[in-house]
């Protein structure tokens, strides 16, 4: 989907960089930007570097960036499209439309924040949660040098220190039986959920004014 978006957008100064996150490297992530012929610049962050300059803690998530290397907003869930995965759907159709109003009205679009709205959107981490970048990064390396053992001691303590963050347990489950979204992730979300926590944060796109 970003694909055709990027093409319909890339002639009015727009442009995606998109940083798939896998340990695994171009052989899990790169079959997945081949198969979509993406044009746009793509990245595969195998150490979450990129997450961890933003403090993103879930995919997928979306920075606006302007010419001036600015943020104008940052969100997670931000999907191009609803999808279906049989009698599942997941995703939003919300969030394409105030990426076309950005790039068309720039600084003048009504879904840019200001810069306080940006710094109350960015995810403040605790001193625990600093100390699990580095822990996860060490798990990689052991990950990426066939010690999964040393890998699982590194990732599981990168969890406890930083709770909050999704991406460090889907890593992780990305290579156990079930997989990233298996039984584990879902039993977990539905957690949060069910004492009325949010997987996603709200995506706060205030409604268009009435013609």
């Amino acid at each position: 989907m970003w694909q055709s978006i990027y093409e319909e957008l890339k002639s009015d100064n727009f442009e995606i960089i998109s940083l798939a996150q896998d340990a695994g490297g171009e052989a899990a992530a790169g079959p997945i930007f081949d198969a979509a012929q993406v044009s746009y610049t793509a990245i595969i962050d195998v150490n979450h570097h990129i997450s961890a300059l933003y403090n993103l803690v879930n995919v997928p998530s979306g920075v606006w960036i302007d010419e001036q290397g600015k943020i104008q907003r940052i969100n997670e869930g931000t999907y191009a499209a609803v999808h279906s995965l049989g009698a599942t759907s997941f995703g939003t159709d919300e969030y394409v439309p105030i990426v076309r109003d950005w790039v068309a009205k720039g600084a003048e679009s009504r879904y840019v924040w200001d810069l306080e709205k940006v710094r109350q959107s960015i995810i403040q981490r605790t001193p625990e949660a600093e100390r699990a970048q580095p822990a996860f990064r060490i798990g990689t390396y052991y990950f990426t040098n066939g010690n999964d053992a040393k890998a699982e001691i590194y990732w599981t303590m990168a969890q406890e220190l930083d709770p909050t963050d999704w991406n460090y347990l889907r890593q992780d489950l990305q290579y156990e039986e079930g997989g990233s979204a298996g039984p584990q992730w879902r039993e977990r979300r539905n957690q949060i959920e069910s004492t009325g926590g949010s997987y996603y944060a709200p995506l706060e796109i205030e409604p268009a004014p009435p013609n």
